[in-house]
């Protein structure tokens, strides 16, 4: 494990400095005063960042033959923010479920095919017009009270696809739904990989710090 700890070291690589600015960008925001267009900017911002060369490192970019990945990033330390870049192999999609809290998603490599739905009377999800073709550089939002819910999977039949998420909260400690078919809904926790978070803190570690 320790070739992940490069990060804790004096200075930033130059390769992660996108990363960087795109945080420090947003740690900017949410610490700012009360702003509604807040995940709009944060959408913004991070087009910038996907528009960026060479920064995501290979453990951050590795996909599993078993199923996708969500690679911790970056995490603000009030869990007001967090960071992840998904990693789709060939086939790979998640399931129907929400997100409880915004939400701003844009591909890095790759392409992705996302369905938004909506619950009928009885609590059966049901499409929500037709499905987006995610491209590089394409980016969404998601809302809960626009609707947040969806499905999400990799349009490259035979290769992976990548992109970065950014969540109003710590993504992975949220607990929210997954919904079936039927109606019924299953309550989880996505957590992540065990990839340590690729970015620890916003300034680099001094004597003594660690």
């Amino acid at each position: 494990m320790a070739r992940f700890n490069r990060f804790s070291e004096p200075a930033f690589p130059r390769s992660i400095e996108p990363l960087l600015a795109f945080c420090t960008e947003v740690s900017d925001l949410v610490c700012g005063p009360a702003d509604a267009h807040l995940p709009r900017r944060v959408e913004t911002a991070l087009r910038k960042l996907v528009a960026a060369p060479g920064w995501l490192q290979a453990p951050w970019a590795a996909s599993d033959a078993k199923r996708y990945q969500q690679h911790l990033l970056y995490r603000d330390p009030q869990q007001r923010f967090s960071v992840v870049s998904f990693v789709w192999g060939p086939g790979q999609g998640t399931p129907i479920h929400d997100h409880g809290v915004w939400g701003a998603v844009a591909v890095l490599c790759g392409a992705e095919r996302s369905q938004r739905f909506v619950l009928d009377a009885q609590g059966r999800p049901m499409p929500q017009g037709p499905s987006r073709l995610l491209a590089v550089g394409d980016s969404e939002l998601l809302l809960p009270e626009e609707g947040d819910i969806h499905r999400v999977d990799n349009a490259i039949e035979d290769g992976p696809s990548i992109s970065i998420h950014v969540y109003g909260a710590d993504i992975g400690r949220v607990r929210r739904r997954v919904f079936e078919s039927d109606g019924r809904t299953k309550a989880f926790v996505s957590g992540y990989s065990e990839t340590p978070a690729m970015l620890e803190r916003l300034t680099p570690a001094g004597p003594g710090r660690g």
